[in-house]
């Protein structure tokens, strides 16, 4: 801690910070005093635009106007005033950003639509580039786990200037999402060290980007401005920008003009920061963001090379510290899907709504129910196994061609063959969260907990599961939402609050609850499960 005292402002009053996560369907405000409480959150959904040949897309215009409403709405919630906020922080997907001249927003697609500026994460129209930029083999790609993932930047990047060239010539700046709402909030253009790292191939062990990548893999361009559109001035997370809010951006959010704003992280990243570090040792425990999609991220103190895992990136969460990334391209998302193709599931939807229920609730309230305890809901599967690639392998396979296998079907129709089914999918994605740990050990980089964070993973009978699945204890923080938590840690470090983020980590973040995984009989049924897992994804490939 600083020498100030966090808890006064200077006329004596609490301090808050503020935490702002745009994920892929909405954007989240919350209100935090600094030992990591939430006072107030508020949300705005916003839209996903989807387009024949795997384009996703949204507007900045929109995701900006979603988060000044939200933090509004959270303010006026917890009766804050503008001078009690010491700092904002910020996070968002990995998605890119494309502005042309003035801030003005270019058509990233076909639609021709301007508004239409984001190329969202999980947009997969450049697979092609990605496989092409794999094929030269260059040695930058060993810090992404041996293949770059086509929801990284440079392979869009290729994409816009191959297939909108005016587009790719027009634009002033490329950014990723987190990136573009700093600049929005200060006018500054500096880059998170996270965002450039993980998705954009800059080499933060060596503070450098590597000019040969980008003149092998045909972004030779960007090399020739000296990298000015995607960012000369890389810094680490939690570095205060510029002079803090603009007064255009202070007035749209509420705020008052200079309050400090962090440099941020992308979204599974601040996940990472709200919850490894509550038991002051991030290393050893393996952060798992269980959303739409899911992401793993553990830190090692040296650089670990895991096959078909991201990484390792150096300073991209906890700083000074490496960072290997893993994690699947849809998780909840792929429970979703699953259960839609069930013909019960519209009843069960319907059933779910009229008792206040999101349908993965009421199914794991059945589940429970029918099992003796969390852990034996695993029998109720009984024969029925999923591989749940719908959009392909991220890790530790990094397949984006892989696609859902699922064995073991009957003809049943009923209410308890819904459940079946779920039980089988949550299952699944813990043993593909167990086979990305099994194969970063074998590297040389083990954990001995998994740390859990996302709105997929907050009811008990999954984190069981999950528990039971990898053969680790499960560890669930006291925060309601680790990943705003995460961004409002950022704040408070840019604000003075924190000397840095390790100790805003330790400060602000607290383990509540550890899931055990379970012995015996059951433990021996996941390890047989697992299996059936691994041939399936096997076969799988094979056929293909």
């Amino acid at each position: 801690m600083t020498s100030e005292n966090p808890t006064s402002g200077t006329a004596g009053s609490t301090r808050y910070v503020i935490g702002v996560d745009v994920g892929t369907g909405s954007a989240r405000a919350g209100i935090f005093d600094v030992a990591g409480h939430m006072v107030a959150s508020a949300k705005r959904d916003i839209t996903l635009f989807h387009a024949s040949g795997s384009i996703v897309e949204q507007s900045s215009g929109e995701i900006w106007n979603a988060v000044c409403d939200s933090v509004k709405e959270a303010l006026s919630q917890a009766k804050v005033s503008p001078d009690q906020v010491a700092g904002i922080g910020f996070d968002a997907t990995c998605s890119l950003v494309v502005l042309g001249a003035g801030g003005q927003p270019l058509p990233v697609g076909p639609s021709e639509q301007a508004g239409r500026d984001i190329i969202v994460w999980m947009d997969h129209r450049a697979v092609e580039q990605a496989e092409r930029i794999n094929a030269t083999g260059h040695a930058v790609l060993k810090f992404v786990g041996g293949k770059i993932s086509p929801e990284m930047e440079t392979p869009k990047l290729l994409w816009l200037l191959e297939n909108r060239p005016a587009v790719f010539e027009a634009a002033w700046q490329f950014f990723d999402l987190t990136d573009f709402l700093t600049w929005r909030a200060t006018g500054d253009l500096s880059r998170s060290t996270c965002t450039v790292t993980c998705k954009w191939t800059y080499l933060a062990h060596e503070r450098r980007w590597d000019e040969s990548y980008f003149r092998t893999v045909g972004l030779g361009v960007l090399a020739d401005e000296g990298f000015a559109r995607i960012g000369e001035r890389v810094v680490d997370a939690g570095t205060p920008l510029g002079s803090g809010l603009t007064a255009q951006a202070a007035a749209e959010l509420g705020l008052r003009t200079g309050t400090p704003v962090a440099t941020g992280v992308i979204d599974a990243h601040a996940g990472g920061i709200g919850t490894v570090g509550a038991d002051g040792q991030p290393e050893s425990c393996l952060g798992y963001v269980f959303g739409t999609s899911s992401c793993t991220m553990t830190t090692t103190r040296s650089p670990v090379f895991v096959p078909g895992v991201w990484g390792p990136y150096f300073s991209a969460m906890v700083p000074d510290a490496w960072l290997n990334e893993g994690g699947q391209s849809v998780a909840g998302a792929a429970i979703e899907r699953l259960l839609s193709m069930h013909p019960a599931a519209p009843d069960a939807q319907r059933q779910a709504e009229q008792s206040g229920q999101s349908l993965p609730v009421r199914l794991a309230s059945l589940a429970a129910q029918a099992a003796h305890g969390s852990s034996e809901a695993v029998l109720l599967a009984n024969g029925l196994h999923v591989v749940p690639e719908f959009l392909g392998n991220r890790a530790p396979f990094a397949d984006p061609h892989a696609r859902a296998v699922i064995a073991g079907l009957s003809m049943e129709d009923d209410l308890n063959s819904l459940v079946a089914l779920y039980i089988a999918g949550i299952c699944s994605i813990g043993y593909g969260l167990r086979q990305i740990i099994e194969t970063q050990a074998t590297a040389g980089a083990p954990i001995q907990c998994v740390v859990i964070s996302g709105g997929a993973g907050r009811l008990d009978l999954v984190r069981q599961l999950l528990a039971d699945a990898t053969g680790k204890p499960l560890l669930a923080t006291q925060a309601e939402d680790p990943v705003l938590l995460g961004s409002a840690m950022l704040g408070g470090v840019a604000g003075g609050l924190f000397d840095d983020v390790r100790s805003a980590m330790a400060g602000m973040s607290h383990i509540s609850k550890t899931y055990e995984p379970a012995a015996g009989d059951i433990a021996a049924l996941h390890d047989a499960r697992f299996l059936a897992f691994t041939k399936l994804q096997g076969v799988a490939r094979e056929i293909r």
